[in-house]
């Protein structure tokens, strides 16, 4: 497996996203299975686990945990603070203050069998507490060596620039793919100019970059797509260019429209390292070949033409998911 440096943290080019084998696409996965499945993945090459305490909530850091105990010094563990967990499945409202963030880290510490969060992010930017704050809090657990890393998610330039001058950003977390493209504007070039290595969450739109959703798909009743509004079947529907633009690429590179969409995120600069998330071996497989698939400039250039013609229809999140971006 190729590695990458986000900020100055060395991880597997492709990492894995593990929110899904315990939350937000219907019911949680056999936990059993999804042990065997993350030492699959190292056994494969990957070293970047990401989860998340509002993942259940807690059940994903317990999975994780379970799962890297044997293996811990191999991999690179990333978590998330930010959201009170009172309320199961909805995180309860923001929450960022200082004594939260500690509070979240032991707890973590704890679920995650380790004594250290190589990765910690704040899930979302959180409007009631200045960030300087949540960075001072931060810096603190990565002065006792509780923390290694602080990270940030969903945030936007001014918040980034103000965290980073209190304690450096190692990373970003936020959406991006063929199917959302808005951090190409502005966030992407503040992390080069700061040094800040980029972790795209949803690198295949959700699924929808697979090929394997189309209007006519059903999702459990559990699955927060259900609320997506990119994810209505007329919006499904219209969006399929996108997704036909991919197969034929991939036809000719005798490959998936998913490992296409994620050599083209691979493609973009040397210190993105998305985190596709699966329950399935076969899909990792499948994603972990996107690493080594090739995109010469001309298959990139003839990838943006014919993006460049596809307006993508339906906003990314419900409009209650949407107050919990602050930019």
């Amino acid at each position: 497996m190729k590695t990458r440096k986000i900020g100055n943290l060395e991880v597997s080019a492709l990492g894995l996203g593990c929110m899904g084998m315990s939350h937000g696409f219907g019911p949680a996965a056999d936990t059993k299975a999804m042990v065997q499945l993350i030492r699959t993945a190292v056994e494969r090459g990957v070293t970047f686990f990401d989860t998340a305490e509002v993942y259940g909530p807690f059940t994903n850091e317990l999975l994780v945990g379970e799962a890297l105990e044997p293996l811990r010094d191999q991999v690179v563990i990333a978590t998330k603070f930010g959201f009170n967990t009172s309320v199961p499945g909805t995180g309860g409202g923001l929450n960022s203050r200082p004594e939260n963030i500690r509070a979240v880290a032991e707890a973590s510490l704890k679920r995650l069998r380790t004594d250290r969060i190589d990765l910690f992010y704040q899930h979302r930017v959180d409007p009631g507490v200045p960030i300087e704050d949540v960075a001072g809090a931060v810096k603190d657990l990565i002065a006792e060596g509780k923390v290694k890393h602080f990270g940030l998610s969903e945030a936007g330039v001014q918040v980034i620039r103000r965290a980073h001058a209190v304690q450096p950003v190692t990373a970003l977390q936020s959406e991006y793919s063929l199917f959302w493209r808005e951090p190409e504007a502005e966030i992407l070039p503040l992390l080069e100019e700061l040094g800040i290595g980029f972790v795209p969450f949803s690198p295949l739109g959700k699924g929808f970059l697979t090929g394997k959703i189309d209007e006519n798909t059903e999702f459990d009743k559990t699955d927060y797509r259900n609320t997506v509004p990119r994810f209505n079947p007329e919006n499904r529907k219209a969006n399929q260019a996108l997704v036909d633009l991919l197969g034929r690429i991939a036809q000719a590179k005798q490959a998936t429209p998913a490992q296409v969409a994620l050599a083209w995120l691979l493609a973009q600069k040397p210190w993105i390292a998305p985190i596709p998330g699966t329950t399935k071996l076969h899909r990792l497989d499948e994603n972990l070949g996107a690493v080594d698939l090739a995109l010469t400039a001309d298959d990139l250039r003839q990838i943006e033409e014919a993006a460049a013609q596809i307006t993508i229809q339906g906003e990314r999140y419900s409009p209650a998911a949407q107050q919990m971006i602050n930019r």
